[in-house]
C-alpha cells in the first residue's frame, strides 16, 4: 500500500500552488496534480501570436499580488520572481488627450483629477495610506476570520468596510468632475459588475491603495514567473508536482488525509461525488480578449497613457456602467465596450523582439457569447490611439468558449470563477462558516470561487490551507 499523504492538491493555479506551499512549509507531505502540461492556471505566459512575443493569456498586472500577505511571507525572489514597475500604474484617457492617472504617489494621482476633486481624493485614501500591511491582512485576509483569526486592526477594517459599502455611483456625489469618477469606476470594472452594485467601491479602493503602497507591477518575463516561483519553492520544500494529469474522480488520486481543489465549485462536486452541492452557484459574465503583437508602442493620444502599464478605456463612469450593464444585466455585447488593456513591454523588453511590443485588451460580454468582438474593441481603441490597427503584426483572439477551453475554471468564460456582483463578492461560494470546507470532511475548495475572490494573490489558497492544517493538527 502506498503511504498516506497529508494533502493532495488538484489544480496548479496560483491558489492551488499557494495552498500546497503553505502546507509543505509546515511539514506536511503534499502532492499536486495539474491537467495542463505546465503549472499556472490564470497566471501563464505563452507565445500566442508570433515567435518571441510573450503574452499572458489571462492576468498580466498584479496590484494585489505584489502586496499579497501570502506572497510577502515567501522567498519567491529566490525562485526567479522580479517585479517591474511602469512609470504610472494606470491611466484613464479622455478624447481631448488628457487622462486621470493612478500613480504610486497620492499627490500625483490627486493632481490629475483636477483642482475641484484633488482634495476629495486625498480625503478618500489618506486614512489608509501607510497601512497597507494591516489592511491587506484584514481585507484580503478576511477569510482568516472565518478560520478563527481576529483582524489585526478591527476599527480600521470597520471604517474601510463602511467606506467601501456604497455602489460606485456614489462617486457622482463625492466628486464634481468626470476624471475622478472614471478613475474609481475603471477600477471597479475589474470586478465585472454594474456600477450600482453594493460593496463594489471596496475593491476599487483596494486597487487604489495597492497602487500607493506597492504599485501595479508586472513580473519580468510574464505572469508565468509567479507560478514558476511558487512551483520552485514547493519543490524545494519537498512537494511533488504532477502535470499533464487530469483528475476525473477522487479515487484516481493517492490516499491522503485531505484533498484541496483549485477548481470551479461544480467541477469539485463532480470529481468528489458531492452531487448537487453547488448547483445553486452562480457564474458571472465573460469577456473577449485580444493579445497583440505590435510593430511599436500603442499610439495613445494621451501622453500619460503611453507611460502606464494599464490603461482603462471608458472613458466616463456612465460609459463604463453602460458597457457593464449590457454585458452583465442585459445580456448583449456592448457597442462601445469598456476596455481594460495592458502593455507590459513598455517596462519589460524581454517580452518582445527589440522595437516591438506585446499588448492585450479585453471588453466584457455575456457568458457563453460566441461572436467576434474584434471590430468593436479596435474601433474603441482607435478613438484614443489613432493608427493603432496599423501597428498590429498579429492578434490572438479569445471569447468565452476559448477562455473556458484554456482554463476549465472559467465556466462560460467567467474569469472570476463566480459572479462577484453584490453580496457574491463576499459570500463565496455559499453562505458557510468556513467556505473552504465542503460536505466531505476531507475535501476543501481553494479557488477564486472562495474568499477573497479573484486575483493572483494566493489568498484563497492560503486560507484553505489554514482550514486544512487546523483539521490535520486536531485529527
Amino acid at each position: 500500500m502506498p503511504p498516506i499523504l497529508d494533502a493532495v492538491v488538484v489544480g496548479a493555479g496560483p491558489n492551488g500552488l499557494t495552498a500546497a506551499v503553505e502546507l509543505a512549509r509546515r511539514g506536511f507531505s503534499v502532492e499536486l496534480f495539474e491537467a495542463k502540461g505546465t503549472v499556472g492556471g490564470g497566471a501563464r505566459t505563452e507565445e500566442l501570436t508570433l515567435p518571441g512575443f510573450l503574452h499572458d493569456p489571462c492576468s498580466a498586472v498584479h496590484p494585489t499580488g505584489a502586496g499579497s500577505p501570502a506572497f510577502r511571507n515567501m522567498p519567491l525572489d529566490r525562485y526567479g520572481l522580479e517585479w517591474l514597475h511602469p512609470e504610472l500604474c494606470m491611466a484613464n484617457p479622455f478624447p481631448d488627450g488628457t487622462a486621470a492617472v493612478l500613480s504610486r504617489s497620492v499627490g500625483e494621482t490627486a493632481a490629475s483629477l483636477g483642482p475641484r476633486d484633488a482634495g476629495a481624493y486625498r480625503r478618500l485614501v489618506e486614512p489608509y495610506t501607510g497601512r497597507w500591511d494591516t489592511l491587506s491582512e484584514d481585507f484580503l485576509g478576511y477569510g482568516s476570520a472565518l478560520n478563527g483569526r481576529f483582524p489585526k486592526d478591527p476599527l480600521q477594517l470597520i471604517r474601510f468596510g463602511l467606506t467601501g459599502l456604497p455602489p460606485i455611483t456614489w462617486a457622482k456625489a463625492r466628486f464634481r468632475d468626470e476624471k475622478a469618477r472614471a478613475l474609481l469606476a475603471g477600477m471597479a470594472g475589474h470586478v465585472i459588475a454594474p456600477m450600482n452594485s453594493p460593496f463594489i467601491t471596496a475593491p476599487a479602493l483596494v486597487f487604489a491603495l495597492a497602487a500607493h503602497a506597492n504599485g501595479w507591477p508586472v513580473p519580468r518575463g510574464g505572469s508565468q514567473a509567479i507560478s514558476d516561483a511558487l512551483a520552485g519553492y514547493l519543490r524545494a520544500l519537498g512537494g511533488t508536482i504532477h502535470t499533464g494529469t487530469e483528475v476525473k474522480r477522487l479515487d484516481e488520486l493517492p490516499p491522503a488525509r485531505a484533498y484541496i481543489f483549485d477548481t470551479a465549485p461544480t467541477a469539485l462536486a463532480r470529481i468528489a461525488g458531492l452531487g448537487s452541492a453547488y448547483d445553486g452557484f452562480r457564474y458571472g459574465a465573460s469577456l473577449f480578449k485580444i493579445d497583440y503583437a505590435l510593430d511599436g508602442p500603442v499610439p495613445w493620444t494621451s501622453e500619460a497613457a503611453r507611460r502606464a502599464g494599464t490603461v482603462h478605456v471608458g472613458p466616463t463612469l456612465d460609459d463604463i456602467d453602460t458597457a457593464m450593464r449590457d454585458a452583465v444585466v442585459r445580456g448583449k455585447a456592448p457597442e462601445k465596450p469598456f476596455l481594460i488593456t495592458s502593455q507590459p513591454s513598455i517596462v519589460d523588453p524581454t517580452r518582445a523582439p527589440e522595437g516591438k511590443h506585446v499588448f492585450w485588451a479585453y471588453g466584457h460580454l455575456p457568458a457563453r457569447w460566441e461572436g467576434d468582438a474584434t471590430d468593436a474593441i479596435e474601433r474603441q481603441m482607435e478613438r484614443f490611439a489613432p493608427g493603432f490597427r496599423d501597428r498590429v503584426l498579429a492578434r490572438a483572439t479569445a471569447g468565452p468558449p476559448q477562455l473556458e477551453a484554456r482554463n476549465a475554471n472559467y465556466v462560460g468564460g467567467d474569469i472570476a470563477c463566480g459572479s462577484a456582483a453584490g453580496l457574491r463578492l463576499l459570500i463565496r461560494p455559499k453562505l458557510k462558516r468556513v467556505p473552504y470546507a465542503t460536505a466531505h470532511p476531507s475535501v476543501f475548495l481553494c479557488s477564486s470561487a472562495t474568499p477573497p475572490g479573484p486575483g493572483v494573490h494566493g489568498m484563497s489558497g492560503h486560507h484553505a490551507a489554514r482550514a486544512v492544517w487546523r483539521q490535520l493538527r486536531t485529527a
